[in-house]
């Protein structure tokens, strides 16, 4: 841990010591400092923000610019965690140079160490290229939620021993390309404990059982902000959607009633400033 903050290299030492680790996905400063707060080892800022922060229903619309302003307000909010921002849709897709480029804004903008990348072995070019730039990259495998407008919906990975294999297979070729680590999202636990236990790289787990590395959840669901139907591997540690509401009711009811603000909440001119100020206004 050099100079406090945590690095991919402590991530490797934990796995070889066999000590797990906790991520986070958050997407603001306020949010990463209680997080960091918390003692978390990693934070995600991961483009699931298109839908938990601007409402979508996917993943695909946030932008680079979006997620690199994103990151740097993390960044700031949570200055030794291990951060890892993800490469948003089509800013590694169309070439091998944009992904270079894209992943160099999160370095250089904003304060990335880690580049997550969804991945098929179509890109595994892409992971070399982003590695061999200098740059530290987490291989997304799985379930890829920026592939929904092709799979038409997402289910669980890894189910079957033919598709076991296939993922596999895809976490070897990942670390051959240079990948720092891995995230396997919605995949059957065998499989990823398989992936887990041959890995030379931390591998977090995203949905896909307690026998990888780390662990990583959103931070609404953790607070229990999310609304409708979580996800099977989510879980909630807290209930804020009421206290939250209550609180703000609390505050607009005294706005209301004109209790809030009171004298002790207002800034005063200065004694002897308001006679002045009413003779300037009489005209004296």
């Amino acid at each position: 841990m050099a100079d406090g903050r945590i690095t991919i290299c402590d991530l490797l030492d934990y796995k070889r010591s066999g000590r797990k680790f906790a991520a986070v996905s958050c997407y603001d400063y306020t949010t990463a400092r209680r997080v960091a707060a918390a003692g978390v080892e990693m934070i995600l800022v991961g483009d699931s923000a298109a839908q938990v922060i601007l409402g979508y229903d996917s993943t695909l619309p946030v932008t680079m610019d979006f997620m690199t302003a994103l990151t740097a307000g993390v960044r700031r909010g949570a200055p030794n965690v291990c951060l890892v921002a993800d490469m948003p849709f089509l800013s590694y897709q169309t070439s091998v140079a944009d992904a270079v480029r894209n992943a160099g804004r999160f370095v250089q903008e904003a304060g990335a160490q880690v580049i997550k990348i969804e991945a098929t072995a179509a890109h595994l070019e892409v992971v070399r290229a982003v590695s061999d730039a200098g740059m530290a990259v987490m291989a997304h495998i799985g379930i890829r939620p920026q592939s929904i407008t092709k799979l038409g919906r997402l289910k669980a990975e890894g189910t079957t021993a033919d598709l076991a294999w296939e993922l596999v297979e895809l976490g070897r070729k990942m670390v051959q390309a240079g990948a720092s680590s891995l995230l396997i999202e919605g995949t059957a636990r065998e499989v990823a404990a398989i992936v887990t236990a041959e890995s030379p790289v931390p591998v977090v787990s995203c949905g896909s059982g307690p026998d990888c590395d780390g662990q990583i959840l959103i931070i609404n669901d953790i607070l229990g902000l999310s609304e409708g139907k979580m996800p099977k591997f989510a879980q909630a540690f807290g209930q804020l959607t009421e206290p939250i509401t209550a609180a703000v009711a609390a505050y607009a009811d005294q706005v209301r009633s004109g209790t809030f603000p009171d004298d002790a909440h207002c800034y005063h001119i200065r004694d002897g400033e308001l006679e002045k100020l009413e003779n300037i206004l009489n005209g004296r």
